[in-house]
């Protein structure tokens, strides 16, 4: 049975198409040399392929992409390019760009019309959060996020796995092809597995701790000091004091409001800060960017399903979510007068706090609040 076969007649769906049961065997349950022979089997034969990672990529994304696109060019011979929507705004994120050398381009620099193979990588088909055109098709999908309907489409599907990162992945496809990252692959992948997983803290599995310890002797930790200490501009800084200056703590949970913000990854910068506040369980930032308004949510047990949780209540109101136990993100274009969207801010607030169970307490400052 093709391993892209959908199974209709023996599968669950959840909200937002993610299958809450595990399907019959497929392709993310292969091992990594299987894997390795289909993803070979898919590629050759084309001439030029273009990886693209979700909007505004994390460290994760742009490292497994680049990891790809040098599998391809290596063992499938395939010429490969790296591209990616939105912005790369976290000083961190841009440091890594930059000190690695990672030869990613914007999809504004990009004609689709030149390639024939196409990937998504951190990301899946019909999520809305890359920017692959509706008229192209992604043959290759690799992500480390729940499986999603729509990628069981694809030649080559690799979704749904027990992995902390989409890095840990491709370490396993460069060990199977017995090829030797660069010194620049081997610390974007190796800070990849450290950032997704917090430092292998938070959902990481024991296949990502072997693919940390590979990677270790093999990057460079000069270049890696310099991307996760970098200089911060000064909006840094005032983006954090609208963060503490606007926080409400509801309980066990916190929430603030970061009005316009100057990247869209600081949304989840900030979510994933405020976890840290004692007794905290549950962590929701947002802010606006480009007339597009960013959720991220953080929770303290996986249990929880903060995936799941986001695409439920963002499922009446369009636009793109996802994540996976305990971290989640959903981007929402805003329309209409200032008063409108305060208002879909104070209704989508609502609903997290009803789920959050959290919605009859009374809210307190931040910065008026008492220690535990």
């Amino acid at each position: 049975m093709p391993v892209t076969q959908s199974f209709n007649s023996r599968r669950t769906q959840g909200a937002g198409g993610e299958l809450t049961e595990p399907p019959p065997p497929r392709l993310a349950l292969l091992s990594a040399r299987d894997k390795l022979e289909r993803l070979l089997q898919v590629a050759k034969g084309h001439r030029k392929a273009l990886i693209l990672t979700h909007d505004n990529p994390d460290p994760d994304s742009l490292a497994a992409a680049v990891a790809l696109a040098h599998l391809l060019e290596r063992r499938a011979d395939v010429e490969a390019h790296v591209g990616y929507g939105g912005i790369i705004g976290r000083a961190e994120n841009i440091a890594f760009v930059k000190v690695l050398r990672l030869p990613v381009s914007h999809v504004s620099q990009i004609d689709f019309d030149e390639y024939d193979l196409f990937g998504l990588v951190d990301t899946q088909p019909k999520v809305g959060n890359h920017s692959l055109p509706s008229r192209l098709e992604a043959q290759l999908v690799v992500d480390h996020h729940p499986l999603r309907e729509e990628s069981l489409s694809a030649p080559f599907a690799d979704v749904g796995g027990d992995f902390g990162a989409t890095s840990t992945m491709l370490v396993e496809y460069l060990r199977a092809a017995r090829v030797e990252p660069s010194v620049e692959v081997a610390t974007a992948l190796f800070y990849g597995i450290k950032a997704d997983t917090r430092d292998l803290g938070r959902e990481t599995t024991q296949t990502d701790i072997d693919s940390y310890l590979w990677l270790f002797p093999r990057m460079d930790k000069s270049m890696l000091a310099q991307i996760e200490h970098p200089e911060l501009p000064a909006r840094y800084f005032q983006l954090y004091h609208t963060a503490f200056e606007r926080a409400k703590v509801y309980g066990t949970a916190i929430v603030t409001d970061l009005e316009e913000v100057y990247s869209p990854d600081m949304v989840a910068e900030v979510a994933e800060r405020l976890m840290f506040l004692e007794g905290t369980k549950w962590s929701l930032a947002f802010g606006t960017y480009r007339n597009q308004l960013y959720f991220s949510l953080r929770v303290k047990d996986r249990r929880m399903n903060a995936g799941r949780l986001i695409r439920e209540i963002f499922e009446d109101y369009g636009g793109s979510s996802g994540g996976h136990g305990s971290m989640a993100g959903a981007r929402l274009p805003l329309s209409g007068k200032a008063a409108q969207r305060k208002a879909l801010k104070r209704e989508l607030v609502s609903r997290f706090l009803d789920a959050f169970g959290v919605s009859d307490e009374r809210p307190v400052s931040l910065l008026s609040a008492q220690d535990a």
